[in-house]
């Protein structure tokens, strides 16, 4: 039976493309780090450059264990007087006690702002033009840019994220004005859209998810954010020598990539394509695109196999490797 909500899903994602549609992202993972020794201490265990960050900042990360596996995909933000790690929710726990362990005489503090702070997207060519009119300094232009602010009095964080390849925000408030600012939002033209279509919007730009997309078997490099999210010129991290060493040796096992089907038929989670009987490519997320008018999806494509336009044939159709983000749709 056909999902009842599809032409709704349609309808929102046209809103996250073309106009301004909101999402209510919740209270994802986030962790605010104080004291004088933040940047120094982060440094030491995570794979981009902290120190180079200045207040307005941020980057994409992964905190990795000793044998360089990724404990967490993470959004960096520097503010005056902290680091913010932002990821998916439920992360906390895992996240804080990995750092918590390592702080012995640092000057490091670790706050869990996760149910105090609550998060909207807002993404769509108007966003940034719809947002502009109720705000004193510019939108953030760049990509994880942030700007402290007001929205009508109600004190915000804007921060320019990845999740889309149009214009795309979060809206950071404390979780008492949730209510608040979505009716703001509505009220300057935000249309509210559906979870669903934001996942598109994601996929399609080849926004990883932890857990989803990665856990902590992958190494960073499988990800193929190394432009985003490493730094091979920094100093010393946990993991730092199997980053370093899949870097001398140029390259990894597997990579996650693009797929685009030529069937509409959206392949499950966990799906596996094969070639002469061996798997070659693992599907990790994978949707209706709207825009394609056939299923696509990231996953993980094997070496040797993973050069665009590689195409399989599977029961879903035929799927060819894209390079992320999916630029053609």
């Amino acid at each position: 039976m056909p999902d009842p909500s599809l032409p709704q899903i349609t309808t929102d994602y046209q809103v996250l493309r073309e106009g301004a549609g909101i999402v209510d992202l919740g209270p994802r993972t986030q962790i605010e780090l104080t004291g004088q020794d933040r940047q120094t201490f982060l440094q030491g265990f995570c794979t981009n450059n902290i120190k180079e960050l200045q207040p307005g900042d941020g980057c994409e990360a992964f905190l990795t264990n000793l044998q360089g596996k990724t404990l967490g995909f993470v959004l960096v933000y520097c503010y005056p007087e902290s680091l913010v790690l932002e990821t998916i929710a439920g992360q906390t726990e895992a996240l804080t006690n990995h750092l918590d362990r390592y702080i012995i005489q640092e000057d490091v503090v670790l706050h869990d702002q996760t149910h105090c702070w609550h998060q909207w997207l807002i993404a769509g060519e108007q966003a940034a033009a719809l947002l502009q009119k109720e705000l004193t300094p510019p939108v953030p232009e760049q990509e994880l840019q942030h700007v402290d602010t007001q929205l009508q009095s109600i004190p915000v964080s804007i921060r320019n994220v990845p999740w889309s390849r149009y214009p795309c925000y979060a809206i950071n408030s404390q979780q008492e004005q949730a209510a608040a600012i979505e009716k703001i939002l509505t009220s300057i033209g935000c249309q509210v859209c559906l979870p669903e279509a934001a996942e598109i919007c994601r996929i399609e730009a080849g926004f990883p998810q932890y857990q989803q997309d990665i856990t902590d078997s992958n190494l960073p490099q499988e990800i193929d954010r190394n432009d985003r999210a490493i730094s091979f010129t920094k100093g010393c991290y946990l993991g730092q020598e199997t980053v370093a060493r899949i870097d001398a040796l140029g390259h990894v096992n597997k990579k996650l990539c693009g797929l685009r089907f030529s069937s509409p038929d959206v392949p499950a989670v966990g799906s596996e394509l094969s070639i002469d009987g061996k798997v070659v490519a693992r599907i990790t997320s994978p949707c209706y695109s709207p825009a394609s008018e056939s299923a696509i999806a990231l996953g993980y494509v094997q070496r040797g196999h993973d050069q665009q336009g590689q195409t399989f044939t599977d029961s879903a159709g035929t799927a060819t490797v894209c390079t992320l983000p999916f630029e053609t749709l």
